[in-house]
């Protein structure tokens, strides 16, 4: 286990890695999960093996810190994930990333484009105000307090074995925070920053989970859109060898 003060005050990001070669793969979880469990079946994978990889868990989930006075926001995320990559001493990584995850990746390219040489989402959130069916929703459909309070414990009833293991690991204040600024979305959002760049991106969008919206224009800007037959927002436990398959390249 590796750590990096994130916020000026001791708090530390953390994350586990495997050695190997250049560039790195950085494996980025998302809302109330963890990157280790969400990933390391798919970094172990043969057709992937030999690269550097790391697992981060973004402040307030997993093993990093969660101080209680933090922003949360999807640039604090991304700054703090940077603060992870300069510390590993890492430039032109490959960023796997979820959800959540997915948007603080795109933030993070766009405020240290040095650290990112290549993107790979899992169905990120590229707009403010998502769908009413967002796990998101399930969460800031209560105030902080009330959410810290006990509302909780009830989210993590309402969400199923899966998502609840992971995260009810996360600290609920942090969980909540995060949430509320995903559904903000960044300045400028998460879309307008991805079709901007001019670095490698591929996106996945599980069959189930329904059409990508605007997946036109970002093919047009160059972003390669992957429709994952059968999957859900969980591709790479539904489908891991096409989700290998994409962070190896070969979607």
């Amino acid at each position: 286990m590796r750590q990096a003060e994130f916020d000026g005050k001791g708090s530390c990001i953390r994350w586990t890695e495997t050695p190997g070669e250049e560039p790195a793969r950085v494996y980025v979880h998302g809302l109330g999960a963890v990157s280790s469990v969400y990933h390391t079946h798919i970094a172990a994978r043969p057709e992937l093996a030999g690269r550097r990889s790391l697992f981060v868990d973004l402040p307030g989930h997993g093993i990093s810190d969660r101080p209680q006075d933090f922003g949360y926001r999807l640039e604090d995320h991304a700054d703090a994930l940077a603060a992870a990559l300069d510390a590993a001493e890492l430039s032109g990584a490959e960023l796997i990333a979820h959800s959540m995850g997915g948007s603080v990746a795109i933030v993070l390219a766009h405020r240290r484009p040095d650290l990112v040489s290549r993107l790979v989402l899992t169905e990120p959130n590229l707009d403010a105000s998502p769908p009413p069916a967002a796990g998101s929703a399930w969460i800031t459909a209560y105030d902080e307090e009330e959410f810290v309070g006990g509302a909780h414990a009830r989210v993590l009833e309402a969400v199923g074995p899966l998502w609840a293991s992971t995260m009810r690991l996360a600290d609920p204040r942090a969980l909540y925070r995060s949430a509320v600024w995903l559904r903000r979305g960044s300045e400028p959002i998460m879309r307008d920053i991805l079709e901007g760049l001019s670095i490698d991106r591929v996106l996945l969008q599980g069959e189930l989970t329904g059409e990508l919206p605007g997946a036109q224009a970002l093919e047009a800007a160059g972003v390669r859109v992957v429709t994952v037959p059968g999957a859900g927002h969980n591709v790479m436990f539904d489908d891991p060898d096409t989700f290998a398959a994409a962070v190896a390249g070969r979607d």
